[in-house]
């Protein structure tokens, strides 16, 4: 069975089987949980599956009440370093710690966390009510809060996630995105020192994930939890994020704001992964930039004479006269709610490129079968050795 949450434990406490459903729960947390959680700091953190390193060297510092996501494609490592910070899987090397206390060692009994999966693991039998105050009412009776001040904090829990009067139905009477607050909702009601989420929207439709992503964000700004969360979903991390971690290879390719990622990635890999991107191979000589057949150039500062590729934005690119920029050829309009796309053939390469207009009134859009000239006003460009340009 999935688990549900990670319920708080007290060191070295015996584990409480739950009769009906046979779960691992426990009692007590390892200390008393801040209310804003805690900072987190793994150092060198390594993980291999046999010869494959899914984390390498990673070292990272969250800041207590911090929103971070974990972005990356699938096999980048993310997921498993989530699980490395809740204590599902153990690193082979490296510290972590929570706060001030070293927690590399600790079992996953052992740690203050709450967890929330990608598909809910609600107790189908259970209310609404029931489930948020699972994690609560499965303590040993000695350290368990008394019925009051369970049912006191789910009452609260449920106003925070805006579900006040559904604490008697059942996880069947719920939309996903109900029950994914709910699942949050349980998650929190422990107080945990960290909130984890692994792909917490990805079972849910696109307009819901809209508008629960945005609710999360509210509620993060309300709760001041630490949180971390594992998404693929660029949009989502870049909406979300008081920071965004994206990684390849089990590795750290850059730690940044949204902003930061977006419109000064690092890397060519980070450029391309995050959102669109137009792609020109060229070359640099005496610190110009080129493109075969083309007499337009881009100062490349700093940068080393041989085969670089320059990066730019479909929005960073503009219309110029025919003669001056890019010589292009307009080979399709696409017409979309807020922009018009504009895909361009340049002489000699195979890769098309984009070009973006506001659709507004009085825009002027190029002919399909028409010459134009494009200009980029803002790109990056990155030598094949991983250097960039130093404007």
């Amino acid at each position: 069975m999935a688990l549900v949450n990670l319920i708080p434990l007290e060191p070295r406490s015996e584990p409480q089987p739950d009769a009906s459903h046979g779960a691992i729960v426990h009692d007590a947390p390892m200390t008393d949980s801040p209310k804003h959680g805690v900072a987190l700091h793994l150092q060198g953190i390594g993980k291999r599956y046999a010869s494959v390193a899914a984390l390498d060297d990673v070292s990272l510092d969250i800041a207590s009440g911090e929103l971070v996501a974990l972005l990356g494609p699938s096999g980048s490592g993310k997921t498993t370093l989530l699980r490395v910070i809740a204590g599902l899987l153990q690193p082979e090397a490296g510290r972590l710690l929570f706060g001030d206390v070293d927690a590399t060692r600790l079992r996953l009994r052992e740690r203050n966390v709450g967890f929330v999966f990608q598909h809910y693991a609600l107790f189908k039998h259970m209310t609404v009510a029931e489930n948020i105050a699972f994690g609560l009412r499965s303590r040993p009776w000695r350290k368990r809060p008394k019925r009051a001040a369970i049912a006191q904090r789910v009452r609260e829990l449920l106003a925070l996630i805006q579900l006040p009067e559904h604490g008697e139905r059942y996880p069947e009477q719920l939309s996903g995105g109900q029950k994914q607050r709910v699942a949050l909702a349980r998650a929190l009601a422990i107080d945990p020192t960290v909130l984890l989420l692994d792909e917490p929207f990805g079972a849910l439709d696109a307009k819901v994930r809209v508008e629960l992503r945005r609710w999360l964000r509210k509620l993060h700004e309300q709760t001041g939890q630490t949180t971390v969360f594992v998404t693929h979903d660029q949009d989502e991390a870049l909406e979300l994020a008081d920071r965004v971690v994206v990684l390849r290879d089990g590795r750290i390719e850059q730690v940044g704001t949204p902003e930061e990622i977006y419109a000064s990635p690092a890397s060519a890999y980070v450029f391309e992964f995050i959102g669109r991107a137009n792609v020109l191979e060229g070359r640099v000589g005496g610190g110009r930039f080129s493109l075969e057949g083309q007499a337009w150039q881009a100062p490349a500062d700093g940068m080393a004479d041989g085969a670089a590729t320059l990066y730019a934005r479909p929005h960073d690119l503009a219309i110029a006269p025919a003669d001056e920029g890019l010589r292009a050829h307009v080979t399709a309009i696409h017409r979309l709610a807020d922009r018009i796309g504009v895909e361009l053939a340049l002489p000699g390469r195979a890769r098309a490129l984009e070009l973006d207009l506001v659709a507004a009134p009085g825009v002027e859009v190029p002919a399909p079968g028409s010459d134009i000239g494009v200009r980029p006003l803002r790109f990056r460009i990155f030598s094949a050795d991983g250097a960039q340009d130093a404007r």
